[in-house]
């Protein structure tokens, strides 16, 4: 059956006039004009790259150094009895020997492989030279934090504790944004790792980024 297409005026001024033309097309040459083969449609797809992430950047300044005055900022944690429960910096500090280090990411491999477990691991030896309080920051809401600590199988040898917001973060200058990166993390926290007393830094070990070269458990022992 031929197919048959025509082209008439249609919403045109009257004083505008065309011919009526009527395009005949059978079958076989709609077949031959449409022909699309699997060779014509030649897509070059490039094999999928894994998700690269790095934890390079740029040198920046940080507002904190030894001799620097804690601000304070309201952290947030679940407890052993699964409550959350809120705490401050000033709090956990005042009086007390204290160590403070934070992850750029809860789950992400160097933080849940080396730095995390690093200070469970040396915990005991940790307090045994004095050490009050060792507590882990992370711009990530506390079920992210208790979710992890499940993970790990940790009990009390490190607090976690959420720094949501980044209001902690944000007030001792170390910020990490890792907007441009494929996973998603957006800003968060420059590794480190603090030892304050009484509030004030004594030793400060600021990485460069997410970098994990001298902020670890073994780095603090050593200056204890």
């Amino acid at each position: 059956m031929a197919a048959s297409l025509t082209i008439s005026r249609f919403l045109l001024p009257a004083a505008l006039s065309f011919p009526t033309t009527t395009i005949k097309l059978s079958p076989k040459s709609l077949s031959s004009r449409l022909s699309i083969s699997p060779l014509s449609l030649n897509l070059h797809r490039r094999p999928s790259k894994p998700i690269s992430f790095s934890t390079k950047t740029t040198q920046i300044s940080a507002t904190i150094s030894v001799g620097y005055k804690l601000p304070d900022a309201t952290l947030s944690f679940f407890d052993s009895d699964g409550e959350l429960q809120t705490t401050t910096i000033s709090s956990l500090t005042a009086g007390k020997k204290a160590i403070l280090f934070a992850v750029p990411g809860a789950f992400t491999p160097t933080c849940s492989q080396k730095h995390l477990p690093g200070f469970v691991e040396k915990s005991a030896e940790l307090k045994a030279k004095g050490v009050d309080i060792i507590a882990c920051v992370s711009v990530n809401d506390a079920f992210v934090m208790r979710a992890w600590k499940e993970n790990l199988g940790i009990n009390d040898e490190v607090l976690l504790l959420s720094d949501g917001n980044g209001e902690f973060t944000k007030k001792i200058g170390c910020e990490l944004d890792l907007s441009d990166k494929p996973v998603g993390l957006g800003v968060r926290s420059r590794r480190y790792a603090l030892l304050a007393e009484n509030g004030v830094v004594k030793v400060l070990n600021l990485e460069e980024g997410g970098a994990f070269t001298f902020s670890g458990a073994e780095d603090i022992l050593k200056v204890l």
